[in-house]
């Protein structure tokens, strides 16, 4: 104690050494103080494949999510999509690389190099890489610019039982080869994380999971009657609903057959697709044959918003990373059926945020939405279930100080203080 002041040291009292900290400094007040100079902010560059909804949105939410006073943070990635003018928008760099497709080719030698002499003039700091072609080309040119650190997000695992065999071993090489070059990897879900193991796609001990956040902000809590008048079907009529693309991954098809084997028992059930993709023309074709009243609402902005007017929310998909549709209708505490893939059954726990089916098998979940149905208490309980795990753990901040910290980590840096 000096001067009543209280300064930093260690005395012994009763044969145990007592230790007080430093007091805080004392800061004078900003008026009283000159311009501070601008300090340089870490540089982070994402690559990722195609930059649209599922990855892409997820990417969009870390990426906008940063304290822009510490990071300066870049998106490269395929051309077109919706996200980039949202990227812009929110203040964010953006470069959509010439030649560059979500399939491997020839041209990809030209975007390797557009995409070295990118990262040697911007001398980023960090290069953050998504999806497997992304990641690929993503970790070789930082590996040539020899930037110092390098993460990679498994949103999915790139080669499933449905791809051919040769393509899967070609990814499978890709993604293995590049291990190499990361320094951290982080994944949307423990199963996939799980995968990325046990596929030697990433050390053990060396992934780490950062749930994939929706933005919770244009999401109601509950039903909402707006968005089923949105929709165009009375309320008075039962409301099956899902939303994505319709192609070989979200199996369109599997939902129509679905649809026709719920009527048997359900006869006064509507349903509705919010999206659009390659299957559009055949999901239609289907849906006429088997007499199923069908809906398919094109892509829309909305999309997060209108499942709160859906009774129930299903996806048939073959292979998810997560399902970042599905993490928005349980936020919309909407009930759930889900087919068991990759990370689903992490966000979908049977019997208490909603009800797992097998992949490819439509009767199932007819026979799970037809439980449902017939019985609104449980399932209304089960949306409320799903709807807390999702907004305390599937939430911007959440996952941005989660990918902060990886950041810091790995470059030595403090945690910012709370």
């Amino acid at each position: 104690m000096r001067n009543g002041t209280l300064v930093p040291g260690a005395a012994r009292q009763d044969g145990v050494t007592v230790r007080w900290p430093a007091p805080p400094p004392q800061v004078a007040p900003a008026v009283q103080l000159p311009e501070p100079p601008v300090l340089p902010r870490i540089k982070v560059l994402h690559v990722i494949t195609r930059f649209r909804a599922g990855a892409g949105g997820n990417t969009l939410l870390s990426a906008a999510g940063m304290d822009q006073g510490c990071y300066e943070v870049w998106i490269a990635g395929v051309p077109g999509g919706e996200l980039w003018d949202r990227a812009r928008a929110a203040g964010l760099r953006t470069v959509e690389l010439r030649g560059f497709r979500h399939t491997l080719a020839p041209a990809d030698l030209l975007v390797l190099w557009r995409l070295t002499r990118l990262i040697r003039r911007e001398r980023f700091t960090v290069v953050h890489t998504h999806s497997a072609k992304g990641g690929f080309l993503g970790r070789v040119a930082a590996r040539l610019c020899r930037t110092p650190v390098v993460v990679h997000t498994f949103h999915g695992i790139s080669f499933h039982p449905y791809m051919s065999r040769s393509r899967g071993a070609l990814y499978r090489f890709l993604e293995r080869f590049t291990r190499r070059f990361t320094h951290r990897f982080l994944a949307v879900a423990p199963r996939v994380a799980e995968q990325a193991v046990k596929d030697r796609l990433a050390p053990p001990g060396r992934v780490q999971v950062v749930p994939s956040a929706v933005d919770l902000s244009q999401i109601p809590h509950r039903f909402d009657p707006m968005a089923r008048r949105m929709l165009g079907i009375p309320r008075t009529t039962a409301l099956i609903g899902t939303v994505g693309r319709l192609d070989t991954q979200k199996a369109p098809l599997d939902f129509v057959r679905m649809a026709a084997a719920l009527r048997v028992e359900h006869p006064d059930t509507a349903f509705v697709i919010i999206g659009d993709g390659p299957l559009e023309d055949d999901v239609r074709l289907l849906a006429t044959e088997l007499g199923v009243d069908l809906t398919i609402t094109g892509y829309r902005e909305d999309a997060s918003w209108l499942v709160a007017g859906l009774d129930v929310f299903a996806i048939t998909s073959l292979y998810e990373g997560l399902g970042r549709a599905l993490t928005e209708a349980l936020a919309a505490a909407r009930p759930v059926v889900a087919t068991a893939v990759n990370g689903v059954p992490d966000l979908v726990e049977h019997g208490a945020t909603g009800l797992l089916v097998e992949p490819a098998a439509p009767d199932a979940a007819a026979r799970a939405i037809g439980w449902l149905l017939d019985h609104p208490d449980q399932a209304a309980a089960m949306g409320r279930q799903g709807c807390r795990r999702v907004r305390t753990t599937f939430v911007p901040q959440v996952m941005c100080a989660a990918v902060d910290a990886c950041y810091r980590d790995l470059l030595g840096l403090p945690l910012p203080a709370p």
